[in-house]
C-alpha cells in the first residue's frame, strides 16, 4: 500500500508528540522525586575560630558549600561578640553558602549574643526559638526551629540545638525530656539535627529514639569528634515520624582545620502519607 508523503508527515508528528509527552511525563515523575530528597548537615563551628584560632570564616564556609545541604543546623554561634569580632556569623555564612540565614539566642555572652543558628535553601514559614531547662549556674541552651515549604510542596520543619557539655547528665536529660514534649507534636515531618553532647546508648540519647529515628549505623557508628581524632559520636540527625522518612546515605566530613568538630551530612528522602 502506497503511503502519500502528508500521510507520512502526520505520523512524523504523532511519534514526536508521543515523544514529548511522555518525556515530560518522565521528567516531571523524576523531578518530584528529586524535590523529595534533602540534604541536611549539622555543623559545631567553634563560634568561628577554627582550630588554628584564626577566625576564618571561609574555611568554614567551604564545608558548608561543598556539602551542598538544603538545610544546616549550626552550633557554637556567636552574634557580634567582641570574641567575635562583632559579626552576625549566622549571616556571613548564609551570605558565603548563598542560603537563607537566622540566629536563635540561648544567652547574653560577650558583648553579644551566643546561640543557634539555621541556614535554608527555601523561605522561612515561620520560626521559634524554644529555651531548654537547665540548672541554676549552668549554660542556657535553647532549640530553634523553622518551617518550610520544599519544592515538592511538602511542608517541614526543622530543628537545630545543642545540649549541654557537664556531667552528670541532668541537664541533658532535661533537655532532650523538653524537645520530645515540644516537637513530636508538630503537624508537620521534622528533623532535629545539632550537637547533642551524648554518646550511642547514653540515657539522653535512648529518650530522643523513644519517639526519633536515628540516622547512624548502630552496628558500625561513623565518630564525629574530635576532627582531629574522632573517637566518638556527639553530632546527630534524627527524623519524625519514622514512617515520613527514609534515610538515603550518611557521611561524617572531616576537616581538622574548620572546627574541632566534623560536620555530620544525611541525605533523607521524605515519603508520602500512609
Amino acid at each position: 500500500m502506497k503511503v502519500s508523503r502528508l500521510e507520512n508527515g502526520r505520523r512524523v508528528i504523532a511519534c514526536l508528540f508521543f515523544i514529548a509527552v511522555t518525556s515530560g511525563v518522565l521528567w516531571s515523575q523524576s523531578t518530584q522525586e528529586h524535590a523529595n530528597v534533602i540534604r541536611v548537615l549539622t555543623f559545631n563551628i567553634l563560634h568561628g575560630a577554627t582550630t588554628k584560632g584564626d577566625f576564618n570564616l571561609d574555611v568554614i564556609a567551604k564545608v558548608i558549600k561543598d556539602a551542598d545541604a538544603d538545610f544546616v543546623a549550626l552550633q557554637e554561634v556567636d552574634f557580634k561578640t567582641n570574641r567575635a569580632k562583632k559579626y552576625d556569623l549566622v549571616q556571613e555564612l548564609g551570605w558565603r553558602a548563598k542560603l537563607i540565614p537566622l540566629f536563635g539566642r540561648a544567652m547574653p555572652y560577650d558583648g553579644g549574643e551566643y546561640g543557634e543558628g539555621i541556614l535554608s535553601r527555601y523561605t522561612l514559614l515561620s520560626s521559634r526559638n524554644v529555651a531548654l531547662p537547665h540548672t541554676p549556674g549552668k549554660e542556657p541552651r535553647a532549640a530553634l526551629e523553622i518551617v518550610t515549604t520544599l519544592p515538592s510542596g511538602d511542608t517541614v520543619a526543622f530543628v537545630g540545638t545543642h545540649l549541654d557539655h557537664t556531667n552528670p547528665e541532668t541537664d541533658r536529660v532535661y533537655q532532650v525530656k523538653k524537645i520530645n514534649e515540644v516537637f513530636s507534636t508538630n503537624p508537620y515531618p521534622t528533623i532535629l539535627a545539632g550537637d547533642l553532647n551524648a554518646v550511642p546508648g547514653s540515657t539522653p540519647i535512648n529518650i530522643l529514639e523513644e519517639i526519633w529515628t536515628p540516622s547512624y549505623d548502630k552496628q558500625g557508628v561513623k565518630y564525629t569528634y574530635s576532627s582531629k581524632n574522632p573517637t566518638k559520636k556527639i553530632d546527630y540527625i534524627m527524623v519524625y515520624p519514622k514512617n515520613r522518612w527514609k534515610i538515603l546515605s550518611t557521611e561524617v566530613i572531616e576537616d581538622s582545620i574548620a572546627s574541632d568538630h566534623c560536620a555530620y551530612l544525611v541525605e533523607l528522602e521524605l515519603l508520602g502519607a500512609e
